[in-house]
């Protein structure tokens, strides 16, 4: 119930002083490239249930059906201002509204979408006991995640054999873990981390 509380202060506040920016970013998207300012995807939440995850679009439209992972920050689907907003993360800014609605919350393991999630084993489904985050242990350990796959061979074996077991990993420590004072924790990590790498 306290975490439900701080989701929905934590999201309320930063979608009401952030506005003017979400408005911006929103513009700067819908006005440099065909497809709209939002990009809207399935994902898996809590207990297996899915939801349309919500993003500022930072690709072309039709790139999801060239794959669903993103192999670098240079990956040609992705636009001029999509560059700009996932380098920050603020293509994730949206997710706020996931938080608000309870599809969501602030710290917790990142949704995947579900060709990936029916690859968990039953261990691994236990990451879906708790709602799904915008930032999270492994969030913040697989930053560059893009740019580890784009230097793969194989970028979607490297994904499935080598990188989500690793980052499921984390999730399960998160979940086994998990208290308020750990949520600042990850959150300040997170800050620290997006703004170290301007």
């Amino acid at each position: 119930m306290g975490k439900r509380a701080f989701d929905i202060v934590f999201a309320l506040v930063f979608l009401v002083l952030l506005s003017p920016l979400l408005l911006l970013f929103a513009l700067a998207v819908a006005l440099t490239s065909p497809g709209g300012a939002f990009f809207r995807q399935v994902r898996v939440g809590r207990h297996g249930h899915e939801f349309r995850l919500l993003k500022f679009r930072t690709m072309r439209p039709g790139s999801e059906a060239k794959g669903q992972l993103t192999i670098g920050g240079r990956d040609p689907r992705i636009t001029g201002v999509g560059y700009l907003l996932r380098k920050t993360k603020l293509d994730e800014l949206p997710q706020l509204w996931n938080v608000l609605v309870g599809d969501m919350s602030v710290v917790g393991p990142r949704p995947e979408v579900p060709k990936y999630v029916a690859l968990y084993n039953e261990e691994q489904r236990a990451v879906l006991s708790v709602r799904p985050g915008i930032t999270g242990m492994a969030s913040i350990d697989y930053i560059d995640e893009n740019e580890l796959l784009a230097k793969a061979t194989d970028p979607e074996r490297t994904y499935i054999e080598e990188v989500m077991p690793a980052k499921l990993a984390l999730d399960l420590r998160y979940v086994r873990e998990q208290s308020f004072a750990l949520d600042l924790r990850i959150i300040m990590a997170t800050v620290g981390r997006v703004f170290g790498g301007w």
